[in-house]
C-alpha cells in the first residue's frame, strides 16, 4: 500500500471549457490499469466543450446542481450523490448552473476524448429536465 502524490490542482484550458473549472487528478491508473478519476470544479456557468469518451464516463455529482446534455437531447439536471452515465462515443457536455458552484467526480477509462466545438450560450440555457 503506498500514498499516491498528486499533482497540483490545474486550471482546465479554455480551449476545452467555457468558463473557469479547475481539476485535482484522484486517480490515473499506470498500464495496465486504464482508469482515470478526477475531482472537476466548476465556477458558475462553466462547462465542457462538446466531447465523448471512447470508453464512456461516469459522472458523481459531489456538490452544487450539474447540468449535462447529450447531442440531440434535453439539458439534465443532476444533484450531489447522483451518478450520470455517456456511453462509449457518446457526445455530451457538462457543467455548472449559471448561478451555482459544482464538482463533480469523473470517472473514465483511457486518454480516448474526442474534443469537439464550444457549447453555444443558447444551447446552455436551454429548457432543463429532472429525471
Amino acid at each position: 500500500m503506498e500514498i499516491v502524490q498528486q499533482p497540483a490542482t490545474m486550471k482546465l484550458p479554455e480551449q476545452w471549457f467555457t468558463g473557469d473549472a479547475w481539476a485535482d487528478v484522484l486517480y490515473r491508473g499506470e498500464d495496465p490499469s486504464r482508469a482515470r478519476a478526477n475531482m472537476v470544479r466548476f465556477a458558475p456557468g462553466a462547462r465542457t466543450a462538446w466531447h465523448s469518451h471512447g470508453l464512456g464516463q461516469a459522472l458523481y455529482i459531489v456538490e452544487g446542481v450539474a447540468l449535462i446534455q447529450s447531442r440531440g437531447g434535453q439539458i439534465v439536471e443532476a444533484r450531489p450523490g447522483e451518478v450520470i452515465w455517456t456511453p462509449p462515443g457518446e457526445e455530451h457536455w457538462h457543467g455548472a448552473a449559471p448561478d451555482r458552484f459544482m464538482a463533480h467526480i469523473a470517472l473514465w477509462e483511457g486518454d480516448e476524448v474526442d474534443w469537439l466545438e464550444h457549447v453555444a450560450d443558447a444551447d446552455y440555457n436551454g429548457p432543463r429536465t429532472r429525471p
